[in-house]
């Protein structure tokens, strides 16, 4: 496993994290996660070297963040940064901050949340967030240790990010969706250097769009990548994992989150992730 910078803390992150959000399931119910299949992927990801595990409240109906509950014990929890999310569109007045986020640490099982994100900030729920005091009563949560760090995820346009980034110098990170087609969309990649360029850790989501850029490859996008020379570490590489290396490739991104349904998509991660780096891709 390659390990990278996380902003301007003292810690260096798994190249590839493991997102939460599409685990295994039975009978293709979300709600119904195959526990056994999935906790033995979880804890194949952490004894490869991963160390960070993103999870939200709302994950696989409500039942992800009590999964990993499970799947962290015997040792697995304190070998990771955890990572989740506050339900933002439920918290209707200051006094579900707490609500909320005691809840989750219940469910995960844990006295404390590493990495603790408001979930999906957009031009709407920043407002919102922000006229009930979360940024005080964030402050309250570092200071009693229930949350290790405070971040957020975002979806919406650059000037919105732009506009939270700059609220407070509590952010210590940020989660944006961003893939090689996704360049000018949301953050993009501008809003990636600005966050970075401000000191801030920036966690990626969505590198492969939810699956879709392995699949359907246009023509001339794979005659492209076929024209790789034979040899070297570029010839062969599945769509999957030339865009995982085209995000690793950037110096501004801190981990890579990945959505795995089954084992082998942790093993061609881990594996990928273990022949990443800054600068690894050529200009071509």
């Amino acid at each position: 496993m390659h390990y990278r910078t996380f902003g301007k803390l003292d810690w260096q992150p798994s190249a590839l994290g493991f997102g939460a959000m599409r685990l295994p399931t039975v009978d293709n119910d979300p709600a119904q996660i195959d526990e056994a299949e999935a906790t033995r992927m979880v804890r194949y990801a952490i004894d490869h070297g991963v160390n960070y595990v993103d999870t939200a409240y709302p994950y696989h109906r409500e039942h992800s963040e009590p999964f990993l509950g499970r799947a962290l014990q015997d040792g697995y929890r304190q070998r990771v940064k955890l990572a989740t999310k506050m339900p933002c569109w439920l918290i209707k007045k200051t006094a579900d901050f707490d609500r909320y986020l005691d809840e989750q640490l219940e469910r995960l099982q844990t006295d404390h949340v590493d990495f603790y994100l408001l979930h999906g900030l957009n031009v709407e729920r920043w407002p919102a967030m922000r006229d009930l005091e979360v940024l005080p009563w964030a402050e309250g949560a570092l200071a009693d240790g229930r949350i290790g760090y405070l971040g957020f995820s975002f979806h919406d346009q650059y000037q919105v990010f732009q506009d939270i980034v700059d609220a407070t110098d509590l952010w210590t990170f940020c989660q944006i969706q961003y893939n090689f087609m996704d360049v000018e969309y949301q953050a993009g990649t501008k809003g990636l250097k600005y966050a970075a360029e401000k000191g801030l850790a920036v966690v990626v989501m969505e590198p492969l769009r939810g699956g879709r850029l392995t699949k359907s490859v246009p023509p001339a996008v794979q005659e492209i990548w076929d024209s790789a020379p034979a040899g070297t570490s570029s010839a062969n590489r599945s769509p999957a994992e030339w865009a995982l290396q085209w995000v690793w490739n950037q110096a501004e991104v801190s981990v890579v989150l990945s959505g795995m349904s089954r084992m082998e998509h942790v093993v061609q991660n881990v594996e990928s992730a273990s022949r990443s780096g800054v600068g690894t891709l050529a200009n071509e």
